[in-house]
């Protein structure tokens, strides 16, 4: 037996978080016990917006060197209707990300067996991609500001800020990611047109990082075109590097044509590894369902094995998301994915194929 022992951080926070994220614990729990490879010691945190309703804060003082000490972070969701999206998302999952420099964001897309893509002509195999958001800066950087408020002549400005030290970290990083997977091939998507500025920078160096990656093809589209390219003809595209914002809405737009958000899972990454990674289902708090028991977990369960391929365990992420697409295959679907399991039906029956696979 491996004496491997990882130490994960849970942050459930809001909405049917905490229900996805212990569905998520159960099912890793599962997964050790059954392979015999490693071990998982979980501590939970509870970070969230009635936390900031009680206290004034979702993360206390020193909360940060506290994750520090984990080997990776498992996070639900965050939002509440009576606390400003603005404020929930800047105190919690940006000040994790920018704090802990998890400037890479990963998430995969692909239709699960079993699931079925709106898209007409789309089936398993057709929809296989990576897209890779930039997680530190461009539209998200929090720079501008708000003066005259309420006056007719009241001026906002919301600044995009691009450095070539964070856009050439992220070209680099995606560029590794599309070398390792099987078409070789990167889009890389901006607006220059338009924005003449940092997304001519982006096309630039996009050029400049292109050349150490001779055995990589490489496409540049416009993102507006790219929402059509997605739909039309998503077996032509791979792996998917563009800014914060615009991977931002091409990556819920990627869920949705896979199937549903409910399966998406998300990796914020910190290459360097000298602060933990952060991974969390896109799906968001979904408070229209809380506490109904119908949350689709397999956005989680992605997620988990997202983390332990990063944790370097790959044989168990890849046996966990193989033992998913069996259940969801074997038509135990939550409402979102046509079908009426619950949330705790889909979860047992993906432990059940767990303990099966390793029987």
């Amino acid at each position: 037996m491996s004496s491997k022992s990882y130490k994960i951080a849970c942050i459930p926070a809001d909405g049917i978080g905490p229900e996805v994220i212990d569905a998520g614990v159960e099912v890793l729990k599962a997964l050790s016990a059954a392979s015999k490879a490693f071990s998982l010691v979980f501590k939970h945190y509870d970070w969230s917006s009635d936390t900031f309703k009680k206290t004034g804060k979702y993360i206390p003082d020193g909360g940060l060197d506290e994750l520090k000490k984990h080997d990776a972070i498992l996070f639900g969701a965050v939002g509440a209707p009576d606390v400003a999206d603005h404020i929930s998302l800047w105190s919690l999952r940006l000040a994790i990300c920018q704090g802990f420099q998890q400037y890479a964001n990963v998430r995969p897309t692909k239709i699960l067996r079993g699931t079925e893509s709106p898209l007409r002509k789309a089936s398993t195999g057709d929809l296989d991609w990576v897209i890779i958001r930039e997680n530190s800066e461009g539209e998200y950087a929090g720079q501008g500001g708000r003066s005259h408020k309420g006056q007719p002549w009241e001026i906002a400005t919301e600044v995009s800020i691009f450095t070539r030290h964070a856009v050439t970290r992220l070209l680099k990083f995606a560029f590794e990611v599309a070398r390792k997977r099987q078409k070789k091939h990167i889009t890389v998507v901006t607006k220059s047109n338009a924005q003449r500025n940092g997304m001519v920078m982006w096309d630039e160096i996009a050029v400049e990082v292109a050349k150490d990656f001779p055995d990589v093809t490489v496409e540049k589209m416009l993102v507006d075109a790219m929402t059509c390219r997605m739909v039309l003809q998503p077996q032509s595209l791979d792996t998917i590097v563009a800014t914060n914002l615009h991977a931002d809405i091409l990556s819920d737009l990627a869920a949705a044509l896979a199937g549903s958000i409910g399966i998406a899972p998300t990796s914020n990454l910190d290459p360097t590894r000298q602060n933990p990674s952060m991974f969390e289902p896109i799906h968001g708090s979904a408070f229209d369902i809380t506490g109904k028991g119908i949350a689709n977990p397999v956005g989680t369960f992605w997620t988990a094995s997202e983390m332990l391929r990063w944790l370097g365990e790959e044989a168990a992420a890849e046996r966990l998301l193989e033992c998913v697409e069996n259940v969801c295959g074997d038509g135990v679907l939550t409402r979102d994915l046509g079908g009426e399991a619950t949330t705790k039906e889909v979860t047992d029956a993906v432990c059940e194929e767990i303990r099966r696979s390793y029987a």
